[in-house]
Order: structure tokens, then C-alpha cells, then sequence
């Protein structure tokens, strides 16, 4: 997906289709044609400095026909695309060797060299493929361009289609948003939410690649790449860290946005362009390449969220954002792992949390508006972060747990079991739960429910995380049920009026069903 000019976007849908078995070797057979022509037509706009449609046309489409034997309009999209790739290539100041197509891929114009059917593409040139599954949200929007492709025996479409952008709202505040290898900190004065990303899982897996390529190589020549499952081995490596990269970044900064616009925000975000090109000067071991690919992907794919929903986005510099105290300017000393004190006015805070804090301040100062007080607790009892906790807590206590979290829950006659996304769950984070369980107990807080719409469910995350679409696809509006204003869930059983009724909890085991899966089983006293 990318972003798009005149109020609209541009995004891709992916559609596996399937030929018929007669006429699959044929169309591979044209693909074949198409990337040879492709090539050729690179080599003869490079050398001939064809850079107009007009030039182009009258040097290379009779030849590609006759050559290539390729229909009318295949040729005509073969050699637009060639000129967009030479382009690119006399644009870039790095020139390296001339570009060269290797996949099987061909480009099609909507109406002209391909149709959509309800079952079926149409491709000219006779071939029909039936259509697998594709995503349906976006039918209601024209088709543009398409590609098709052919990796690993599989036929992919990507159509790309244009969407109107959301108009932007005014915000109330903002959400301030701090890029970190391991973490993604967001928030703002009133709280702070800390999102793993997956840099280790892929750094494991290029690991991998990377030791099966020196493993079968010698210092005269990479044996590697004749062997063809070794070599399959190790692209598949690459390709699933890539992914994993990918997913991250888009589940991420999906959840950044709908938080964002649920509570009105606008998003600051630091400017990682520096970083990216200082990050090219270091050594390019497989971590730095990652980095780098993560960086910019989560730039992306934040901007493009943030144009789709409506919501504003603040560019700030990234100068001093983790070592200028955000109350008094001064320059901070780091106090302990990770954990930054200003001399002047004596304020300790983790350093992401005083990144938050600054990127909030540049920001509201670049839009013209002014610093809302602080209504989250004081960051001078913040723990040091040594075990990685987030901050705003008492020191020395875990942090509460939020919903990303929680990955699962099950409510039995006389047990509650309920499962978290946690490497670690101890004693004393198992202790802190429970005793913050039974405060909110004494509180008695008020237990509503209320009837939603299904659209008013995207303004909830918490609610869409968890959510198993199939149980309630059937149903136009949903019941929630909430306790205060400290949980809201979809429920559809009778539950007690508030909190004190439920009388104190007990958490009777603790279970470790995974790296990242540990379970609690809760009863009432």
C-alpha cells in the first residue's frame, strides 16, 4: 500500500487465482515471453535514451510483438514498465549494473489486458484463472493495474485500487510515539503502553540463513548456490525474517492508530531518516539490515494508517528527544540502566519515557499549542527498568497489565483461567495482580453493559483483539459489558451489578504453556 495524491490512496489486494490445468504451461510460457521482453526493452531505452511514451513506442513495440510474440497490449505494458524501471535506474545516483528481471511476473491494464469476473480473471490471450480467495472489503472500489506473479508453483494478482482518505479531525491531545529496537513506547501524560517488536524472531531466522550460506561455501567459490534445496533453504530463511518484519510493523502501527483516533489524538512521531542513514555506516551485520528495513517500513506504514483513518501526524526532529529534561531543558545524566535524572529539577524517569515526554512537547510547540499538566503519576518513584517494566508505577512493584496482554481468558463454574502474552510471570508479579484485583474489588465499582454497533467495535481495540469475528458476524449490534472505567468486554451473559459482589479473588495457579504464554487460574474466596 502507498499513499496517493488528490485525497485518494493506493493500495494492493492480493487474490490467489489458479489457471486451468490445459492452459497453465501456456501462460507460464507467456510470462517467460513477457520478462524477456521486459529486459530487452530496459537494455534498448537505457542505450537509446527513449525516455518519452512516443519514443518508446515506435522503437520497441513492433519488435516485441515479433520478437516475443507477445498480444498488443501485453506488449504496450511491457514496455511502459520497462521505461518506469530505466527511469528509476538513470534517476539513482548510485548507478549500479542495469536491472534485470528474474521472476515471472506481468503487468495488466484493468479492461485492456485483464477482467474480474465474480469466479474468474480473464487474461488476454484466452486464459481463464479461477479465483481462490482474495479480501472482499474493497470490492466497492475500481480496479486499476494488476500484476500477476508466479513463485513457488503459485499463481498471485495484486490489484491496485484507489481509496478516498479519511478527512483529518482536530485533536485533543497528542500521542506521542518513541522507535526502539525491542520496544515501541506510546503515550502521553495520561498513560504509556509499550509494544514489542519482533527484531529477534527474524534476526533468528537471517541467523540461520546466514549460517547455511557459510556452512556450504569455501573461500574459492559459494557452493551454496548450486545446490538447489540448500539455496531454496536459505531464500525461505530470508523471506520468513522479512515477513516477520513486515507483520510487525503493520500490526503495530495499525494498533497506534486506532488508539490514536479513538481518543481523538493526534500522532508525533520522530523523523528516522537520520537514523536509517547513520545506521548505513555502521558494519552491515544482519541486526543493522533489519534495523534499517524496520525503520523505514514503520514509517510507512504509520503515515499510510494515519491517512486512512483521518488522523493528523507531527513530524518532529529526533535531536535530544531521550536526553533533554522535558520540564526544566537541562542536560540529563543517566542515574542507572537506562533510567536518565536531571541535576536541575531532580526529575529520574526511564529514558523512553522521557522520549515520550519531549516528543509530545516538539510536537505541541511545533502545531502552536501549549504542554497539558501531567495527570499520571509523578516519574520521580519510577523504578530503574532493569527487568524491562514500563513506567508510572511504584518503585519496586511490577506494572499493571494492559490488554494487549492478554491473550485469552475462559470462565468455568468455579474457576476463571485466564492467558498472557508474558516471557516472565513470577511470584511477584502473580502477588501484585491479585492484590490490585482485590482493590478494585473494594471499590465496587458499577458493572454496565451497553449495546454497540459492529463499526463502533474498530473504535475499540481492546474489544477487536480478542474477538472471534465468525461467533458474531450474524449479528448487527454487539453487547459490552464494562466495570468503571477500567475494562470493556464483549459479553453476552448476565453479570453482577459491581465489583464488591464478586467478593475477594484468589489466584490458585500459575502455569508457563510457552515462551511467550504464561496462564493463571483464578478463584473466589
Amino acid at each position: 500500500m502507498r499513499s496517493g495524491n488528490d485525497g485518494v490512496l493506493t493500495l494492493t489486494i492480493k487474490m490467489k487465482v489458479s489457471p486451468e490445468p490445459d492452459s497453465q504451461e501456456k501462460l507460464i510460457n507467456l510470462m517467460q515471453r513477457y520478462r524477456d521482453a521486459l529486459n530487452y526493452s530496459i537494455r534498448k531505452i537505457i542505450e537509446n535514451k527513449a525516455l518519452s511514451l512516443s519514443k518508446t513506442h515506435n522503437l520497441l513495440y513492433n519488435n516485441l510483438k515479433e520478437k516475443f510474440g507477445l498480444p498488443s497490449r501485453i506488449a504496450i505494458d511491457s514496455y511502459r514498465e520497462a521505461l518506469a524501471i530505466a527511469k528509476s535506474w538513470l534517476g539513482n545516483q548510485n548507478k549500479g549494473e542495469i536491472p534485470k528481471a528474474k521472476n515471472l511476473r506481468i503487468w495488466l491494464t484493468y479492461n485492456q489486458s485483464y477482467r474480474v469476473n465474480e469466479e474468474y480473471v480473464e487474461i488476454l490471450g484466452g486464459f481463464k484463472l479461477k479465483i481462490v480467495g482474495w479480501d472482499r472489503r474493497y470490492d466497492g472500489f475500481p480496479n486499476k493495474e494488476a500484476r500477476l506473479v508466479f513463485r513457488d508453483n503459485k499463481f498471485i494478482l495484486y490489484i491496485f485500487k484507489r481509496i478516498p482518505k479519511s478527512t483529518k479531525y482536530s485533536p485533543k491531545d497528542i500521542l506521542a510515539v518513541d522507535v526502539n529496537e525491542k520496544y515501541i513506547v506510546v503515550g502521553n501524560s495520561k498513560f504509556e503502553y509499550r509494544l514489542e517488536t519482533t527484531i529477534e524472531r527474524a534476526f533468528h531466522y537471517k541467523q540461520l540463513a546466514e549460517n547455511l550460506q557459510r556452512k556450504y561455501s569455501s573461500t574459492r567459490y559459494n557452493g551454496w548456490i548450486r545446490r538447489r534445496n540448500i539455496r531454496k533453504r536459505i531464500r525461505d530463511f530470508y523471506r520468513k525474517a522479512k515477513n516477520i518484519i513486515e507483520d510487525c510493523v503493520k500490526k503495530i502501527s495499525h494498533r497506534i492508530i486506532v488508539l490514536a483516533k479513538q481518543n481523538q489524538y493526534a500522532l508525533a512521531r520522530e523523523d528516522l531518516t537520520g537514523l536509517v542513514e547513520n545506521l548505513r555506516k555502521l558494519p552491515r551485520d544482519h541486526r543493522v539490515s533489519l534495523l534499517m528495513l524496520s525503520y523505514r517500513k514503520l514509517e510507512f506504514w504509520i503515515d499510510w494508517q494515519a491517512e486512512k483513518h483521518g488522523v493528523p501526524v507531527v513530524v518532529i526532529k529526533p535531536n535530544g528527544t531521550s536526553s533533554i529534561c522535558p520540564k526544566c531543558g537541562s542536560k540529563l545524566k543517566e542515574n542507572s540502566y537506562r533510567t536518565m535524572k536531571c541535576s536541575e529539577c531532580s526529575l529520574e524517569a526511564d529514558r523512553d519515557t522521557i522520549a515520550v515526554m519531549n516528543i509530545k512537547k516538539k510536537a505541541l510547540s511545533k502545531i502552536g499549542g501549549s504542554l497539558t499538566t501531567p495527570t499520571a503519576s509523578q516519574m520521580t518513584d519510577v523504578a530503574p527498568n532493569r527487568c524491562e517494566e514500563p513506567m508510572n508505577c511504584p518503585k519496586g512493584n511490577p506494572r499493571p497489565l494492559g490488554w494487549e496482554e492478554v491473550s485469552g481468558s475462559q470462565i468455568y463454574g468455579d474457576r476463571v483461567r485466564m492467558d498472557f502474552n508474558l516471557e516472565k510471570l513470577d511470584d511477584k508479579i502473580v502477588r501484585f495482580i491479585e492484590e490490585r484485583t482485590n482493590e478494585i474489588v473494594e471499590k465496587d465499582l458499577p458493572v454496565f453493559s451497553k449495546i454497540i454497533s459492529k463499526e463502533e467495535v474498530e473504535n475499540h481495540p481492546e474489544l477487536k483483539r480478542l474477538m472471534d469475528e465468525s461467533k458474531y458476524e450474524k449479528f448487527d449490534v454487539l453487547r459490552i459489558v464494562g466495570i468503571g472505567d477500567i475494562d470493556l468486554q464483549l459479553d453476552r451473559g448476565t453479570r453482577v451489578k459491581s465489583t464488591k459482589e464478586v467478593g475477594r479473588i484468589k489466584i490458585v495457579k500459575r502455569e508457563n504453556k510457552g515462551k511467550n504464554n504464561k496462564r493463571i487460574t483464578v478463584v473466589a474466596e
